[in-house]
């Protein structure tokens, strides 16, 4: 009987895989055992060909020689991992090795992955699949003992690699369109541009905004205060001249409660956590980009072993994930939540909260595992998004917060003032969350909810005193990497036909959980967006671009219209190569807008430094870390650090200080105006207690950091900035 080959998509699950199926000698590449091999990828091994590779003539960007339709989409072999490919390559083709498992990441892509290298080694004997949702030594023997075969995912591989085709035929052939017509590092697509178009018409919104003044009016009873509201409900008033006349009008007069409502109410747990809502609380809390929330999940689900499979876009598990609630309860039950989840554990468990079996597609919410977890070996960010995930999990899985509102109305005179109050009763799964968290306030955010005193229907108040409030409109807030994500994950604002934004609305929205990360960290390091503080502003480039970008890419409808095919697609409703056709045609359609474009594209960031590679000016920019000049021309490439943000804070006002210059003239500069020489700051660490090989690391970590940075080439890795 032959042995089993198993393809992992990283080492680390290999080597979890390999030791609980009994696979232990080590080799260059794989591990192999007496019945199975287990290899892995380095993620993509293989991938789409690159234009070049067609044909000499796409080795020069060149307008007349766009739209880039080859007649049939290669494979080509990835450079950087090609060795670790011809291992696999090298392994499918021994005699002995008679079927394969596909065993990378259970979705969309993790299928395409593997496809992928299959298809490029030639590879055509039986093949199975293992579909699990947790690295864990149970769920790891429980997948082997339940493999499915690999062609009851076929229409999911038919899917990913139509969407994969599709984005190089529209994202490549748009991206070389605009940056040979506007001769600039330009780059679009169907994810990347509307995203951008979101956070630009943001910037629109909050520029055209005028401020205009409200009054209000607050009258102070005994215990509590209550609010001025008109007859139409409204608490806010532009003008004043009434609401001082109102005011007028209620001096010395009695005051009576005229209404009192009492009403028991319950505010359920919040759903489990997706990736996307992980990545929201953990920017609002942390600060944590979305890349970084995403980086510690990986860990937590591959290294530690203590979190489920983080790219996740359902908040929800099936009924078959019941049975290990008890065990998972047990391993979370350590530090502050050592108690609760205990006595959870204990039971009779709650579930009606987390389970649904209709809204599970390819993977249950994140959940704590049955292992726990070793605080010794995780990071303090590993810590805190482990904690997050527990916290939730413990809540989702306790009784509904209860508690009575009270709704009171009190007349003064002919005018009518409200307040209310709320009383617990239980605070269930509130019991985890600091007072406020997703409390449900009134749709006025001018009643407020305040402790009542005991009071009675139709009882008489004094009416201590009134108090003209006033306030000036706000404009809309900037995006945040919150914010962001939640605008990318429900982009139906962007969408007129309402069938095509419940598709989106129903499906992952703009990008997947997976991607929106990449998406989001595109945009800074081609500088088309930059962070203020938690704040997102679109730059100048990107405000251009996206004026001048065809419209279809700017909205989220064309990722609608996608999605809802290659949906179909992954259903077997629906026909892959009808769909490829339809996007060649809309590729060459793009290309000739962009050709025929009259729009005008300015660096309004040029600066006169020549370029020492080419000689043309070089652009100013904000990248990550700091200031940095970058040459204009896609050919050259060239960057240089003028300045990095560090973790080093103001003497002075305490926030980050920028370090500038070069060599003996490096000082570090704060906003508050403060300066200070490189040398005097390692003087003062050394003084306040941190020696000079504590010095020298830090100076090496910020020096490693901006290098990185400068290495970046935007134009090397265009290619995979058109998402």
């Amino acid at each position: 009987m032959g042995k089993q080959l198993v393809l992992a998509e990283k080492p680390s699950v290999a080597l979890d895989l390999a030791r609980v199926i009994g696979a232990s000698r080590k080799a260059d590449g794989f591990i192999e055992g007496g019945k199975y091999i287990v290899t892995w990828a380095l993620g993509h091994l293989v991938t789409l060909c690159d234009p070049e590779e067609y044909s000499e003539t796409y080795k020069q960007w060149r307008m007349e020689d766009l739209p880039m339709l080859p007649e049939r989409m290669k494979l080509t072999v990835i450079k950087q991992t090609s060795k670790q490919y011809r291992t696999v390559s090298k392994l499918m083709k021994r005699a002995d090795v008679d079927s394969l498992v596909i065993a990378t990441d259970a979705g969309r892509e993790g299928e395409l992955v593997a496809r992928w290298i299959m298809m490029k080694a030639g590879w055509k004997k039986p093949t199975y699949r293992l579909w699990i949702s947790s690295q864990t030594d149970r769920a790891i023997k429980e997948g082997f003992a339940h493999l499915k075969p690999a062609k009851e995912y076929d229409n999911l591989f038919h899917s990913a690699e139509a969407r994969a085709e599709a984005d190089w035929l529209v994202g490549l052939n748009v991206t070389r369109a605009l940056t040979c017509r506007f001769n600039a590092q330009l780059s679009a697509g169907r994810v990347q541009t509307p995203t951008l178009a979101m956070i630009v018409d943001r910037e629109k919104e909050i520029a055209t905004f005028v401020p205009k003044d409200y009054f209000g009016l607050q009258a102070q009873f005994p215990g509590f205060s209550a609010t001025f509201r008109d007859k139409k409900g409204n608490t806010r008033f532009s003008d004043k001249a009434f609401v001082e006349r109102v005011m007028a009008e209620v001096q010395g007069k009695k005051a009576v409660v005229s209404k009192l409502e009492k009403t028991a109410k319950r505010t359920p747990p919040p759903a489990a956590y997706d990736l996307t809502e992980l990545q929201r609380d953990a920017n609002k809390l942390y600060g944590y980009s979305a890349k970084q929330t995403l980086s510690y999940m990986q860990s937590l689900y591959e290294f530690h072993k203590v979190l489920t499979y983080p790219r996740t876009d359902s908040r929800y598990i099936t009924d078959d994930i019941v049975p290990t609630l008890p065990e998972r309860l047990r391993a979370a039950a350590q530090g502050q939540f050592q108690k609760t989840a205990y006595a959870l554990s204990r039971g009779p468990l709650q579930t009606k909260y987390i389970v649904n079996n209709a809204k599970v597609t390819d993977h249950h919410a994140i959940i704590p595992t049955e292992q726990p977890a070793n605080f010794a070996k995780m990071s303090h960010e590993e810590r805190t998004i482990y904690d997050l995930v527990v916290k939730r999990f413990l809540a989702v899985l306790s009784p509904a917060f209860e508690y009575d509102e009270v709704k009171l109305t009190v007349t003064v005179g002919a005018h009518d003032f409200h307040a209310k109050g709320k009383v617990v009763k239980s605070a269930g799964w509130k019991a985890f969350y600091a007072q406020g968290f997703d409390d449900e306030e009134d749709a006025d955010a001018e009643i407020k909810v305040q402790q009542l005193p005991p009071l009675k229907q139709g009882q008489t108040l004094e009416l201590r005193g009134v108090k003209l409030t006033s306030g000036k409109t706000r404009p809309p807030a900037r995006y945040t990497e919150a914010t962001l994500l939640t605008a990318m994950e429900h982009p139906g604002k962007q969408i007129a036909d309402k069938k095509l934004k419940a598709v989106i609305e129903t499906t992952s929205g703009l990008g997947t959980p997976a991607t929106r990360a990449d998406i989001i960290e595109k945009l800074f390091s081609n500088f088309s967006i930059e962070r203020d503080g938690k704040e997102i502003r679109p730059t100048a480039k990107g405000k251009q671009l996206v004026a001048i970008v065809p419209e279809d890419l700017r909205s989220a409808e064309l990722t609608a219209k996608w999605e809802q095919q290659l949906q179909n697609i992954s259903r077997g409703t629906a026909d892959m190569h009808k769909f490829i056709r339809d996007m060649r045609q809309y590729a060459t359609d793009l290309v000739s807008k962009v050709a025929l474009s009259n729009a005008q594209y300015h660096h309004d960031n040029l600066t006169r430094q020549q370029c020492p590679v080419c000689g043309k000016y070089l652009l100013e920019v904000n990248g990550k870390k700091g200031k940095m000049l970058v040459c204009q021309d896609r050919d050259c490439g060239y960057r240089k650090g003028l300045s990095t943000v560090t973790n080093a804070r103001c003497p002075n006002c305490h926030k980050k200080m920028e370090l500038r210059g070069e060599g003996d003239k490096k000082m570090f500069a704060c906003v508050c105006g403060y300066r200070e020489k490189l040398s005097d700051f390692q003087k003062r660490r050394e003084q306040a207690g941190a020696g000079k090989y504590d010095v020298m690391q830090y100076m090496k970590k910020q020096e490693q950091s901006q290098s990185k940075e400068e290495k970046n080439n935007p134009m090397a890795d265009l290619l995979k900035d058109w998402m």
